[in-house]
């Protein structure tokens, strides 16, 4: 667990405490319902004994039929008492089962929403072997609308046009929260627009499988997505099957192959959670030779280097014009 200091620690452990409480009143809440469930269930069983036998006597007693004896009231009374010792067993269920349903809510709910028909999950790569090497050419984003599906009532983009030509860098300028990572996002296909229309070279994303066409493109991100394993292993990430010669030719790109080779362990040095030890600027340099290493089409940088200090900054700076320029 990561601790911060703050200056907040009364107000936070107040509201721990009140968690805590919440959570040991409502276990105590259950507790005496679930004892009151089985009480009830003894008591009964003790009144379906008792007035088994009490009625059951009456009878023999009073001859009204004469065919009745002893046995005959213990398997009336037996057959009761196993009807609520049924009961008795599934009640600590009860429990268990109200925690899944509201737990199942969400699930159900996810199962049941339609499936986006536009997002082409077809293996189009099986008619045309070679279709997704081709993928290449001009961004276009035509008249462009997009609303995030939790804010409606929201535009985050309006009616944006522009184009990013093949073999050229092409930079998005913006304030924060403009939009500048929902076009990454949305040329991705993690989202589709509302309305208008993203193009490669004149041919609308749609027409391609969402699969191949992320496989053309490599992102960098301001925060990179690390795994807890070596250098070597988070570089591979990118093709699972690339060779100890690509993944060092990726690390050169990315100005990264000198740094790995001054450590004891080299390529096989662990980064830690989160790659917690290194610092923004490696971290950086391995994401790019991550996205290096897949020989993209598409190069996607989301202000990979706004969190960086300014010696970070240049090293990565020089990785991706290294890697523009090849």
């Amino acid at each position: 667990m990561d601790t911060k200091p703050t200056s907040q620690l009364n107000a936070k452990l107040f509201e721990y405490d009140k968690e805590l409480n919440r959570t040991h009143w409502s276990s105590i809440r259950q507790g005496a319902m679930f004892g009151i469930f089985i009480g009830w269930i003894s008591l009964t069983t003790c009144l379906v004994y008792a007035v088994g036998f009490i009625f059951g006597s009456l009878l023999m007693s009073q001859k009204i039929d004469d065919s009745m004896n002893i046995s005959d009231i213990l398997v009336v009374v037996s057959t009761f008492t196993q009807c609520l010792l049924f009961f008795s067993f599934i009640g600590p269920y009860f429990q268990s089962f109200s925690e899944a349903r509201g737990a199942a809510s969400s699930v159900i709910r996810f199962i049941e929403e339609e499936n986006d028909t536009r997002i082409n999950e077809t293996n189009e790569w099986k008619e045309d072997a070679k279709s997704f090497h081709r993928i290449n050419g001009d961004i276009e984003f035509d008249n462009v609308n997009f609303k995030y599906p939790s804010r409606k009532d929201t535009s985050v983009l309006r009616n944006l046009s522009f184009v990013a030509r093949a073999g050229q860098t092409t930079a998005l300028v913006g304030s924060s929260g403009c939009g500048k990572s929902t076009c990454i996002s949305l040329f991705l296909r993690y989202y589709e627009p509302s309305s208008g229309r993203i193009a490669i070279n004149g041919r609308p994303i749609t027409d391609y499988n969402v699969k191949h066409l992320r496989q053309n493109i490599g992102v960098v991100s301001q925060e990179p997505i690390l795994f807890g394993m070596s250098i070597y292993d988070n570089i591979r990430f990118g093709v699972a099957n690339a060779t100890r010669g690509e993944i060092e030719q990726a690390a050169r790109e990315a100005n990264l192959h000198d740094f790995i080779m001054q450590l004891p362990n080299k390529y096989r040095t662990l980064i830690g959670k989160h790659g917690i030890q290194l610092s923004s600027g490696e971290k950086q340099r391995i994401a790019l030779a991550r996205a290096i290493v897949k020989q993209p089409a598409f190069l996607l940088l989301d202000e990979a280097t706004s969190a960086l200090d300014n010696i970070s900054e240049k090293n990565v700076q020089e990785a991706l014009n290294r890697s523009c320029k090849d």
